[in-house]
């Protein structure tokens, strides 16, 4: 008789449960992104010295998405074990602790680490949310409130930069997580009430967590991302982007060890799983086929979405800035960037609600196919901007993109929660986010080396003192080829999509 009570709560105020965890997740989607455009004025204020600095002003980035990208199976895997309400409430709790030791860091080296803290919890909040939504939404209504959450993450990736940019040109950058710490505690507070009676929540289960795969699991994805950013000559990423200021590409000997060894972590976390009572992640979960393609697809996503968020930045910043002083130049580029960068996260915002209805409509297959071929044919249209391209042109062709972004979240993460068991949500969220995570830093390494390779060919007609004027022309040229293939890599994804089967067989295979 008690056990169908938490359901039932729950299910009395589903949508303003999800809310509340739409809030959290926009409060952590704002920080992923905002550091894009306050990068410039942190290397300026830390006095980081550039070019031989980049190398560690690139942690600033890369430590979050690293940080991010291991939190999120494991804290929603937690979730499942302990409950949504007690890993929610620590999660924004821990991003709260971090946000203020990012405002008070007065060394690099602090900051770095500050950043790691605020990762944790933020990286815990998505998969959290998603498994939340899961929990309190019938199948019939999932993938729209799928789609409601997709578009406030979105618009957390809109206010970032904006955000960041608004901090910049007339306060300090502080101030922004100063901010972070009064919504983070309402959140919590809140928390506290919606989320008592959640399905599973006290429901007597032993509560037991695999550790050893934990331990393994969170090993191979941080050597494999340290891997990763290494191959990629670990260039900070934003509009500060610059590829005359970098080392040649890093020789196979720098990053084969960490390859190796998160490949080596990866296989015995593969063994644990295999063998362990309660595994941490079930691995028949990839037997599935709308899992593994969804995830498959959502590394494309992250892919080509990267590839957007930084590419954007740096092409404001290196061929249309201007400013008669450094602060106006770093400033004016700031506030353009994030202003052009509102056009595609705008567009993600507001299809990714569309997304969620056409996909309790037509099913997973038509919304992502159709998201995929407009992702590919914004990055078409972006593989023509030269140096006298327009503002204008460019929220045009950055629109399509993220229209097709939009149109494919929706459907991506309710494949994944509609094809797994209950206690199995939040692992399987986290891993689908896992997979557009990786998918971003596959997709700004390849970013990086390709720049640094080009750039060291193309600079080669030119001596060392022409080789300024030309260097916004090879930046665009970069630039449209990156375009180009990312455009190409998208397309090709649709052969994915269209083997998503409806939802009742998936349900089916379980």
């Amino acid at each position: 008789m008690n056990q169908p009570v938490p359901s039932q709560q729950s299910n009395r105020h589903p949508y303003l449960i999800l809310t509340l965890v739409a809030f959290g997740v926009f409060i952590a989607a704002d920080d992923l992104t905002v550091i894009s455009t306050m990068l410039p004025q942190m290397i300026f204020d830390f006095e980081i010295p550039l070019p031989s600095g980049l190398d560690d002003a690139s942690w600033i980035v890369s430590s979050y998405l690293i940080t991010h990208v291991v939190a999120m199976p494991l804290l929603g895997r937690i979730s499942d074990v302990y409950g949504r309400r007690f890993i929610f409430i620590n999660c924004m709790a821990v991003f709260a602790v971090g946000s203020l030791m990012v405002a008070q860091a007065q060394t690099l080296n602090f900051l770095i680490f500050s950043r790691v803290i605020q990762a944790i919890g933020g990286g815990g909040v998505v998969p959290v949310a998603m498994a939340v939504v899961g929990d309190v939404f019938p199948v019939e209504r999932r993938a729209f409130a799928l789609g409601l959450l997709g578009a406030v993450d979105t618009l957390g990736w809109i206010i970032g930069p904006l955000y960041g940019a608004f901090w910049v040109r007339y306060f300090t950058w502080q101030w922004q997580f100063y901010i972070n710490i009064p919504v983070s505690v309402i959140t919590i507070v809140a928390a506290w009430f919606l989320l008592q009676r959640l399905p599973g929540q006290d429901d007597g289960r032993a509560k037991s967590l695999d550790w050893a795969g934990a331990v393994f699991l969170s090993v191979a994805l941080t050597l494999i991302n340290i891997g990763l950013a290494k191959s990629g000559g670990q260039v900070a990423a934003g509009p500060v982007f610059d590829f005359t200021a970098a080392e040649i590409v890093p020789t196979w000997q720098k990053t084969l060890p960490y390859f190796l060894g998160g490949g080596l972590a990866a296989l015995i976390f593969i063994w644990v799983e295999r063998w362990v009572a309660e595994p941490l992640m079930d691995l028949r979960m990839f037997r599935v086929s709308n899992f593994t393609i969804a995830c498959l697809v959502n590394f494309v996503v992250g892919f080509v979405l990267i590839i957007a968020m930084v590419g954007v930045p740096l092409f404001v910043n290196a061929v249309l800035a201007k400013g008669n002083t450094v602060d106006e130049f770093i400033k004016s580029a700031a506030m353009d960037s994030g202003q052009i960068l509102s056009a595609l996260t705008g567009a993600m915002a507001v299809l990714s609600v569309v997304g969620g209805w056409l996909c309790t409509r037509f099913g997973y297959r038509l919304p992502t196919i159709a998201g995929l071929l407009s992702i590919g044919a914004g990055f078409f249209l972006m593989n023509t901007w030269s140096p006298t391209v327009t503002f204008g042109r460019m929220a045009l062709h950055l629109m399509v993109a993220g229209i097709g972004f939009g149109l494919v979240i929706a459907p991506i993460g309710a494949a994944v929660i509609n094809a797994v068991q209950p206690e199995a949500r939040g692992i399987a969220s986290g891993m689908v986010l896992i997979l557009r995570l990786m998918g971003m830093s596959v997709g700004l390494s390849s970013l990086t080396a390709w720049g640094l390779y080009r750039f060291d060919v193309l600079s080669l007609p030119y001596s060392a003192f022409e080789i300024g004027e030309y260097v916004g022309a090879i930046t665009a040229q970069i630039l449209n080829e990156t375009f180009l293939a990312s455009s190409i890599f998208a397309l090709l994804a649709i052969g994915l999509a269209f083997i998503l089967r409806s939802e009742s067989q998936t349900l089916k295979e379980m």
